[in-house]
């Protein structure tokens, strides 16, 4: 990846609808370099997709808390998979540390969320968890 292909993210990370002319135009070079330079970084696995980041208005009244878990590692498949059936839950990741597994999870009430936490636990396999509920972003870069 070169700076020119960096210049293009950068683009596309503050409007991924950005048309290829506009791109164009700010960056000074042709259409046709844009739209083949953007078809490299797709297939080469740089651009997974083009997504829709939610605003303030769509996330109003939504929630959003993070649980912790601690799980057998043995079982952690199935406890994937039953994780990533909740609609609640946003994100998994693994991580290093005293934790296995950090959640994101978005729900409508305090109500749904105690709910989702009480099926997270009752998951085989889980052996601890900790949530903190999100107050207030005060940063957020990702997409």
């Amino acid at each position: 990846m070169d700076e020119l292909d960096q210049k293009i993210l950068g683009l596309l990370s503050g409007d991924a609808r950005m048309s290829l002319a506009t791109m164009a135009r700010r960056l000074r070079i042709a259409r046709s370099t844009v739209q083949a330079r953007l078809e490299r970084l797709e297939t080469g696995g740089v651009i997974a997709g083009y997504t829709v980041k939610l605003g303030e208005a769509a996330k109003a009244g939504r929630l959003r808390a993070t649980a912790l878990l601690e799980i057998d590692l043995r079982v952690q498949p199935a406890i994937l998979q039953k994780l990533r059936s909740l609609p609640e839950i946003e994100r998994i990741v693994t991580t290093s540390g005293r934790v296995d597994l950090l959640l994101q999870i978005a729900a409508n009430s305090t109500q749904q969320l105690d709910a989702v936490l009480d099926v997270i636990g009752e998951i085989p396999g889980v052996q601890n968890s900790e949530s903190f509920i999100h107050l207030t972003t005060k940063l957020d870069r990702a997409v």
